[in-house]
This record gives structure tokens, sequence and C-alpha cells, in this order.
């Protein structure tokens, strides 16, 4: 059963992935922030239609895929990644639509942020018992 399900999670992380963070690529504009385009709900729908989560976790990360929280790419670097990606399968605009890769950014964007280590109770309880 177990090889079973892996050729399965594989096999849908090989064909349907979508998107990958290229750290050098940021998101923000010269004031500090953009505004996120598209519709997040739409975003979340395509973004589970798609298994994007089978590579990508649902939360954006912690999956074999790469870490898409935070998002360090504008939406139009998305979308060219998108199309012609490094480690990925590309979505053409016959897959995917600019709208819809929108849709799925702005999906991203509004996924929590990890905390930071001081901002975890039991981390810093751990690290002062030292």
């Amino acid at each position: 059963m177990k090889t079973t399900l892996c050729r399965v999670v594989v096999a849908a992380c090989v064909i349907l992935p979508i998107g990958a963070v290229d750290a050098q690529t940021p998101a923000s504009s010269s004031t500090g922030t953009q505004a996120a385009t598209g519709n997040a709900q739409a975003g979340k729908d395509l973004y589970l239609r798609y298994s994007c989560y089978a590579c990508h976790g649902y939360a954006g990360h912690g999956g074999a895929g790469a870490r898409l929280v935070p998002m360090r790419m504008t939406l139009p670097s998305f979308t060219a990644y998108v199309r012609s990606p490094r480690q990925m399968p590309s979505y053409s605009t016959k897959v995917l639509t600019d709208a819809q890769l929108a849709d799925i950014w702005a999906h991203i964007q509004a996924l929590p942020k990890s905390p930071l280590p001081k901002d975890i109770p039991l981390l810093t309880q751990m690290l002062n018992e030292k």
C-alpha cells in the first residue's frame, strides 16, 4: 500500500505542481509591499484542483517542492516562471490562464507566514532552560 501511495504522490507532484520560489526575485515594490492581484479564494480552489499541495504542501511549504511562503516573486515573475520553469513542468495558457495564475498567486500571498523563533513560546521556554 505504501508503494502505491508513494507512486501516486510522486506522479501528482511531477504532473501537477504549480510555481516555485526564486529567492533572488523580491515580491515587494519600492514601498516594501505589493498589493495582491487576483482572487485568493479562487486561487485556493485552483491550488487544490491542480494538486499544488502534493509538492508544495497545503501551507505553501513543507512538501517536496519549493517553498512558496513567503512568496518572494512578483506576479509577473511568478507567471513567467510557471510558463517556463527550471524544475517543474510548464503550464501554458491553455492549461492555466494568466487570470488563474493571478488567483493562485493571491492565494499564496494570503497564506500565513511562519512565526519568528522568538514568537514561539515553547521554543523560547526550551532555550531559556539551558
